[in-house]
């Protein structure tokens, strides 16, 4: 099992928190409580719930699409980084690329994607057993090169840190990816120098321009196709896009934990009756399959439309809106980190840690 909304770790409100983020919301959440334990005893200054106020602002307050300190962070990182940053990729480990075929017609007949799907599924569950904490990560990359034909190329790649176990884990999960299709071991290009950027777009030396977004919000059902519907659709939405996907299996005993809390918290939050007895019953069925050896995984995605020029790039971008808004999926353009996000949708991206964009 996988859910197909990201974030789905606590608060809902930041994308995949990042090491700092789930430090400073639990320190925040920690100060509280013994600021409200110790009025028990002697009430504190004044002064101190006021520090603790505003570091809940700028942890969980949210202008926009990111709460206050992303957007600090966001400008930050947006002035001093002049292109995309070695460190962004630099984690120790081993790393595998490979070109996926998946058997002909599996994508196009709905019971034999649906099994697909489980059976990758199945290979996330078993890559987040390997190992006692998380850090495994795996990501599936789509690429449309539209021209006078669609060239369509897919890939899995998958990185696993020296410390949760290196290439013994990895060529067992090797051996469990190997049921979803012919797998060829590639080395992915290297990514293009970055020779100019703007708040929406970055234009690489190969000379092609990209603009990038996170996919943010997806539809509550989906029938498996949403890559074929974004990538290989209508003439009319003919452009050369990719699409990425970045599974990252929590551990058992982490999903257990997660799918506890996140229950907990929903069900003291909500008040309308309705959408309590559903979230009851969503959490039910999250229970049960990870009874049944499921894992949790924090998923990441991303959409890439490229162009010959800067107007040529936004003009994709506003088609590829319109096309999500079709499909129910919410877009967010990362404005000030297209010197960043444009490595999302490639294999490299496999290496990257939680925070590489905000």
């Amino acid at each position: 099992m996988y859910s197909l909304n990201p974030g789905h770790r606590l608060p809902a409100l930041q994308r995949g928190l990042t090491n700092a983020e789930s430090a400073a919301t639990k320190a925040v959440l920690g100060v509280g409580g013994i600021l409200s334990a110790s009025t028990l005893i002697t009430p504190p200054p004044v002064w101190s719930w006021g520090v603790l106020g505003a570091a809940a602002a700028v942890v969980g307050v949210a202008p926009g699409p990111r709460s206050i300190a992303r957007w600090a962070a966001v400008g930050y990182r947006h002035l001093t980084e002049r292109g995309t940053p070695d460190s962004l990729t630099a984690q120790a480990g081993e790393v595998a690329t490979w070109a996926l075929y998946p058997e002909h017609g599996t994508m196009q007949d709905p019971h034999r994607r649906a099994e697909w799907h489980a059976a990758f599924g199945r290979a996330l569950a078993y890559a987040g057993a390997q190992a006692r904490t998380d850090g495994i990560q795996i990501l599936a990359t789509h690429h449309a090169d539209v021209t006078d034909h669609t060239a369509h190329t897919q890939t899995l790649s998958v990185f696993v840190p020296h410390s949760v176990g290196g290439a013994r884990i990895l060529d067992r999960i090797e051996g469990q990816l190997a049921g979803l299709g012919v797998l060829t071991p590639v080395d992915p290009e290297p990514v293009p120098d970055l020779v100019e950027r703007a708040p929406g777009w970055v234009a690489l030396g190969d000379g092609e321009y990209a603009a990038t977004a996170r996919i943010v919000g997806w539809p509550d059902k989906a029938d498996g196709d949403l890559m074929t519907r974004l990538l290989l659709g209508a003439a009319e939405d003919a452009r050369s896009r990719s699409v990425s996907v970045m599974y990252r299996p929590l551990t058992p005993a982490q999903s257990r934990r997660s799918a506890k809390w996140g229950g907990a918290l929903t069900a003291a939050i909500l008040t309308d009756g309705v959408q309590k007895d559903a979230a009851e019953l969503e959490s039910e069925s999250t229970h049960g399959e990870l009874v049944q050896g499921a894992v949790m995984v924090d998923l990441d995605a991303y959409l890439t439309v490229w162009g010959d020029s800067p107007g040529d790039v936004m003009d994709a971008r506003h088609q590829a809106q319109q096309l999500t808004d079709r499909l129910d999926l919410e877009l967010d353009w990362l404005v000030g980190q297209q010197h960043r996000a444009h490595l999302m949708t490639t294999p490299h991206a496999v290496t990257t840690r939680k925070g590489a964009t905000l």
